[in-house]
């Protein structure tokens, strides 16, 4: 079977990866440094290991099924299953465990619709959908926690602490939308009973918090290249590795 996809071509990598080749072998040699956890019993894999990630990488962002992908890879459907199986897990992105003190973070939860229903539930966008909370840097605009994922009829404020993200940060400062009301986060004011309108310094204060929170919705917009949270057929803990492996080439990409 003719191979048509390859790392060793360094003009498939960013079409399929969204990384550079120069970020792309230092994703390589921090998978190589995990060792035991790439071995595995049986047969050796015909692909070799930048193959087989950017493999996982082109199923992500382009959400081709196995059955198409797995051709331009040379190798057999069930040989591509195994390798988003494996690698999946290996790409997800390590939660943050240590802020600055001075850091600011944002937090907002993002709907994937997902077509197993033992994890989804219909949400506002009429599908079945999970809700995940992402938790990015104020500053560098990085991934730094992304939550397990819920049901999509729950709510933010619900899903902030269930998903283990309120946990994750600890005592840092976190921004938020109107949606997390009762948390503790910090959230645009709101007119009180009987109030007309806000006063100026409150309006002020709005309005700065919309411009410092619409970098977690810029982070969302960046994600979604990725197809696959359009749309994801994998089941079980599939849709949260593939959130965790976007969020880790999502960083990889920032960090230029």
């Amino acid at each position: 079977m003719g191979v048509v996809i390859t790392a060793s071509e360094p003009s498939w990598i960013a079409p399929y990866s969204g990384l550079s080749p120069k970020q792309f072998g230092k994703l390589i040699t921090v998978l190589r440094r995990g060792g035991p956890s790439l071995v595995c019993r049986g047969r050796p894999w015909s692909l070799p290991l930048e193959d087989r990630v950017l493999l996982v990488a082109a199923y992500w962002r382009t959400n081709l099924t196995l059955r198409q992908l797995a051709p331009l890879f040379g190798i057999s459907k069930s040989a591509a299953g195994r390798i988003v199986s494996q690698l999946g897990p290996l790409l997800a992105l390590r939660p943050r465990s240590r802020f600055r003190r001075d850091t600011v973070l944002i937090v907002d939860g993002t709907l994937v619709p997902t077509r197993d229903h033992t994890v989804a539930e219909r949400s506002k966008n009429y599908r079945y959908s999970t809700n995940h909370q992402v938790v990015v840097d104020a500053d560098t605009r990085l991934v730094v926690v992304v939550g397990r994922p819920l049901p999509g009829n729950r709510n933010d404020c619900k899903a902030w602490e269930l998903s283990g993200a309120k946990a994750a940060v600890g005592n840092t400062v976190v921004i938020a939308d109107g949606g997390y009301r009762g948390t503790g986060l910090v959230i645009p004011h709101r007119r009180a009973p009987g109030e007309s309108e806000l006063s100026a310094w409150k309006e002020e204060h709005n309005t700065s918090h919309r411009k410092v929170r619409a970098r977690v919705e810029h982070a969302f917009a960046r994600m979604k290249t990725w197809k696959i949270l359009r749309d994801c057929r994998l089941k079980g803990d599939g849709v949260h590795h593939a959130m965790l492996g976007i969020a880790h080439l999502h960083n990889l990409a920032r960090r230029g």
